[in-house]
Parts: C-alpha cells; sequence; structure tokens
C-alpha cells in the first residue's frame, strides 16, 4: 500500500496524505485533485485497500449485521434493503444468522461482534435479551435496529400493536365477533416482543368492542407451513371454527388460506382473514393486509448508521415507520347466520 499509494500521489502530483483522502472519501480534498488521483490510480491499475485505507481514516467500511432468519420473506426484504444501501455507499457486509435459541447466538454477542472491527452493528428483528443488549453497546459503536425495537438503541419499526389493533378493528367493523388471532409466542401480558405487542393490540380492539368472550389465541411458527398447520386444525371443527382470522404475518395467513381451501371453506365467504407485512404474494392471494415496506426501512437503517459513522448524532429512539391498511378480497361482511351463535 505505502509504495503504490506513493505512486499515485507521484503521478498526480500530490502528497501521499491526499491521494490517501481523494481515494477513501474521507477528509476535504478538491474536486479537481480528487478526481487528478482517481485517474492516476486507475492509470497505474491500483485499488485501494480497505484494510490500508482504515489505517488512514480510522473506518474499515464495513457493517455488521445480525439477524434471525434468512429464509423469510420480511426478514429477507430488509436484508435486501441493508446490502443494496451499503453496496451504493462503497460498504462491505458482514452476516451473522442467528436463530432464536440457537447455540451460535451466543458467540456471536460474546466473541465474533467484539472481535471484528466494524463502522458500526445493524441488527434485523432481532430481540436482544437485556444482556445481549448491553454486550452490543459495549462495541461503542454506532447501531441501528430495524424490524424491532432495542433498548437504548435508535430502532426503525411499525408500531405493531397499533397494527394489531388496526386489523382486528378492521374484521369487527364488518360485523365479526368470533375472531381469532394466530401469532408467535406470547409469554404474557407484559411480553413487550414484536408478537406481544401484536397481541395487545388485538385484545384492545376486542375489549373496546365487548367481545373478551369471543378472544382466541392460536400460537404457531411465524410461516407460510406454521400457518397452514395451525388452519389446518382451527378450522377443521365447524362448531368452534372463527368466522375470521387476524394472522400476525402475512405468511401465518397465506398458509391459512391454503388450509381453509383444502377444507373446502371459501374465502372470505366462510372465513375472513387479515395479515401484517404486505408480502409480495399479498395481491397474488387478495389478501387484506397491514402493509409495510420493508426493504425501505433495511435502506433507511443504513442511512442513519452511516450518518453516525460520519460523526452526526444519532439519538436512540424508536422512529416509527408508516404502515397502511390495504383491504383486498380476503375480507367481508360476517355471514349473521354463522356469527349470531
Amino acid at each position: 500500500m505505502g509504495s503504490a499509494i506513493a505512486d499515485v500521489a507521484a503521478r498526480a502530483g500530490v502528497s501521499k496524505a491526499t491521494a490517501s483522502r481523494a481515494l477513501s472519501g474521507k477528509g476535504y480534498v478538491a474536486e479537481v485533485t480528487r478526481q487528478r488521483v482517481v485517474q492516476a490510480a486507475k492509470e497505474i491499475g491500483f485499488v485501494a485497500s480497505p484494510n490500508a485505507a482504515s489505517l488512514v481514516t480510522g473506518h474499515t467500511k464495513n457493517i455488521g449485521v445480525v439477524i434471525p432468519f434468512i429464509n423469510r420473506w420480511f426478514f429477507g426484504e430488509i436484508l435486501e434493503g441493508v446490502e443494496e444501501a451499503l453496496l451504493n455507499r462503497g460498504y462491505d457486509m458482514t452476516l451473522y444468522n442467528i436463530h432464536p435459541g440457537s447455540a451460535d447466538r451466543d458467540r456471536v454477542f460474546d466473541f465474533f461482534l467484539a472481535r471484528k472491527r466494524f463502522d458500526g452493528v445493524i441488527v434485523i428483528g432481532v430481540e436482544p435479551t437485556p444482556e445481549e443488549t448491553a454486550r452490543l453497546l459495549r462495541l461503542d459503536i454506532p447501531l441501528v435496529s430495524v424490524g424491532a425495537p432495542v433498548a437504548d438503541v435508535r430502532s426503525l419499526t411499525i408500531d405493531d400493536e397499533v397494527a394489531g389493533r388496526l386489523a382486528t378493528e378492521h374484521l369487527i367493523g364488518l360485523g365479526h365477533r368470533r375472531i381469532l388471532h394466530m401469532g408467535g409466542t406470547v409469554t404474557g401480558e407484559g411480553d413487550t416482543s414484536v408478537h406481544g405487542r401484536r397481541m395487545r393490540g388485538y385484545v384492545s380492539a376486542m375489549t373496546q368492542a365487548g367481545l373478551e368472550r369471543e378472544m382466541s389465541f392460536a400460537q404457531t411458527e411465524m410461516s407460510v407451513p406454521g400457518g397452514y398447520d395451525a388452519g389446518a386444525h382451527e378450522l377443521s371443527n365447524s362448531s368452534s371454527r372463527p368466522t375470521a382470522v387476524f394472522a400476525a404475518c402475512d405468511e401465518i395467513a397465506i398458509g391459512v388460506i391454503i388450509a381453509a381451501r383444502r377444507l373446502g371453506l371459501a374465502v372470505p365467504g366462510d372465513l375472513s382473514l387479515v395479515g401484517i407485512d404486505g408480502h409480495e404474494y399479498a395481491e397474488m392471494f387478495s389478501l387484506t393486509t397491514i402493509e409495510q415496506q420493508p426493504r425501505a426501512q433495511g435502506q433507511s437503517a443504513v442511512t442513519d448508521l452511516l450518518a453516525a459513522v460520519s460523526g452526526e448524532s444519532l439519538a436512540a429512539d424508536v422512529v416509527d415507520v408508516p404502515a397502511r391498511l390495504v383491504v383486498r378480497a380476503s375480507t367481508t361482511f360476517a355471514q349473521l347466520s354463522a356469527d349470531a351463535v
């Protein structure tokens, strides 16, 4: 690096420090000088090494990304948004896929993140324990969470409780009373997870409508197969099945639609469904959903993080991401004969 950057500097007629600043993009260099340095680098085939540049700038141009799933649509969309934005800004990405409850989770928080040098870290849909959050904060680098709020960390996420309430109120407004909520693991009333907050929105809407006795919950994996299995179980008994389902994510809802069709049930004639996310297949399945834009959230997370990397102040607060109800053909008015049981 030393002799190579010296060659570039000599060819461009500038100092080595100026050549380093021009090629790294850090520090002021007049545009005409920067162009001259870049042209000199091209002429001799010089490519700046990120490791060497970090010695000059103090930055590695590498961002750590932690994610619990890469094979589920919501997480994959955020990840693609993050990756695209980082590449456009000339940053590398190191990805850590930590499945909930896996042994690798502790190793990532305890060892890998601390050992490898990053300019910042983005956590996607990870709901770390207080101990894990403390480990992240001890890294003393910019941190951004997207898809789930993390204490003392800049967090971009929809208001999950509001989303759960909005989805449930839509079904109540159509005259449904026997509304089942399908979602992930909820540990109790005080659960602050994404699942817990969406459940609270459901409970709030049902309670306000005087439908406490009609509330029911089915725990399932947040996936199409999970929704299918839960749907096949919950819809098989004609005397107890719900007339409507609020699914905690679109993948669950799509699985329920498939199960309903295999049971000979019409959607929405026999069963109305609302999901959350705005999945790319929502239109295909005519699914009513609370739509968010996960890819745009990933891009926004990168913008915030790199602003902090460059020295801007980044408040450790929760930024509410817009979400809207998109009504399609999976919901309709309740059949009076079915709901008046």
